[in-house]
């Protein structure tokens, strides 16, 4: 079986004893590699089996771990909202983010063009085979060690989810926060870079005339809701908006329109700074 463990990985590819040791779910080396195995990589190499049956399995184990988690651990809210607030946790975004912050991309197994495309950061790559893991453990181990696993890199996100409103994303949760304190509409300034099969877009968020948050990823969508979750925390806090040095470096990300971070673009708003609303008048100019 080619790469098979006890074998060294193959050429480009790293050692996946630190991936194991961060999943911390007894998973045998043999079947982590199956469940990293991209079809891409498979149909390059002979036809290997793929990750795509763990990938099935997995979603459902996910889907049954996390719905429990929000039944037991919301009691009061009416099953729409139950519904909403799994599908904030368990879409194709959310699950990529937990499998960037394993470095998952670096260990999946990806064919040649997949590799040149970009393929170790496309979000339903990431999405799928973090599902497949989680399958993976399922089938080797039993469900209370998968739930175990699920409940580890997701109960962060059900956290973070269930802080947000009705809409149950951060665009929607900020412009509610926004309209309430009376600061104005948000306004998104998405610059993009990057070959066409290897875009990066970069955002940021004004609100009453000043920046307040930035964010990045492979989609417009994506970069707009990372800008809007950092602003809505920062709002929250009381916190004032990004300027000069710090808008440039805030939240990891390079800052969009330097020199220009007393401007928006076509900026509504009454300029007021939410970092006041705990002293001066409501009304005070920002």
């Amino acid at each position: 079986m080619k790469g098979s463990a006890g074998r060294p990985p193959a050429s480009g590819q790293p050692d996946a004893t630190e991936l194991l040791r961060a999943l911390d779910a007894g998973l045998s080396p043999a079947l982590l590699e199956r469940a990293l195995t991209h079809r891409s990589y498979a149909y390059e190499n002979g036809g290997l089996p793929t990750n795509e049956r763990l990938e099935f399995l997995g979603d459902s184990v996910l889907g049954l771990v996390v719905t429990d988690a929000l039944f037991r651990g919301y009691p009061d809210l009416p099953e729409g909202q139950l519904a909403k607030l799994r599908a904030a946790v368990v879409n194709m975004r959310a699950l990529a983010a937990v499998a960037r912050d394993l470095s998952l991309g670096e260990y999946i197994r990806l064919g040649r063009g997949e590799e040149g495309t970009g393929g170790r950061d496309k979000s339903s790559i990431l999405a799928d085979t973090l599902e497949a893991v989680i399958g993976a453990v399922y089938i080797e181990r039993d469900l209370s060690e998968a739930s175990a696993l699920v409940h580890r890199l997701f109960d962060p996100v059900i956290a973070r989810s269930a802080r947000l409103g009705a809409g149950l994303d951060w665009k929607t949760s900020l412009q509610e926060l926004t309209a309430s304190a009376e600061l104005g509409v948000p306004e998104y300034h998405v610059e993009e870079s990057g070959p066409d099969h290897q875009k990066l877009f970069r955002a940021a968020v004004w609100v009453g005339g000043h920046v307040y948050g930035t964010g990045a990823g492979r989609s417009k969508k994506e970069a707009e809701q990372q800008a809007a979750e950092a602003a809505w925390t920062s709002i929250s806090k009381g916190e004032g908006p990004l300027e000069g040095e710090e808008f440039r470096t805030r939240n990891g990300q390079p800052g969009l329109g330097e020199g220009e971070a007393g401007r928006a673009p076509g900026h509504r708003g009454n300029g007021r700074n939410p970092g006041d609303r705990d002293g001066g008048s409501p009304g005070s100019a920002g």
